[in-house]
């Protein structure tokens, strides 16, 4: 069976700072005609930071879309055409403060592939080593360091819920068989 859509017309409606939306109107396999609102954004990072003694740094930050303070993995937004193993290792420098010796690339993960076209790429960071915490001026966090086992343990009963920071955890879990 065919399942793609074949864009007929596209309409931007927001540009903004983070994330642009357009309306497009596609043809769908069985001829008929459909909506679809895009939210488009050009992609994330983030860093899985382990550490020798089995710990994970994790970074505590205020999510407005929410109202509430959410434990992650440390990450950023990319900029338009940025590499991004070179963006990982800048965000982790930036809200934890760490470098790292060996930074392997876990994949990339779709956020929200119903509406955005946002991809978050996953790193795992190893050999770490502790320099200054440099935030950007609108970035208000803390980092922690966390035993694996706990991050796991909280996925698992639902009490760590960001995607990425999931995603990120789980993969590394079967790539060092833990």
């Amino acid at each position: 069976m065919e399942f793609e859509e074949k864009t007929v017309s596209s309409r931007p409606v927001f540009k903004g700072v983070i994330v642009d939306l357009r309306v497009d109107h596609v043809r769908l396999p069985n001829g008929r005609s459909a909506k679809r609102e895009v939210v488009s954004h050009p992609g994330g990072v983030c860093v899985v930071p382990y550490h020798d003694d089995g710990t994970v740094t994790v970074v505590r930050q205020f999510r407005y879309p929410f109202g509430r303070v959410i434990t992650e993995l440390p990450a950023g937004k990319l900029e338009r055409g940025e590499d991004h193993r070179l963006a990982g290792i800048r965000e982790l420098a930036e809200e934890t403060g760490l470098t790292a010796d060996e930074f392997t690339y876990l994949g990339g993960m779709l956020s929200s592939p119903g509406f955005s076209d946002e991809v978050i790429h996953i790193y795992l960071a190893r050999g770490l080593h502790q320099g200054e915490q440099h935030p950007d001026p609108d970035e208000f966090l803390e980092y922690q360091r966390v035993p694996f086992q706990e991050l796991l343990d909280q996925v698992m009963r639902g009490e760590l819920q960001d995607g990425k920071t999931v995603a990120g955890l789980l993969k590394t879990k079967v790539l060092l068989g833990l």
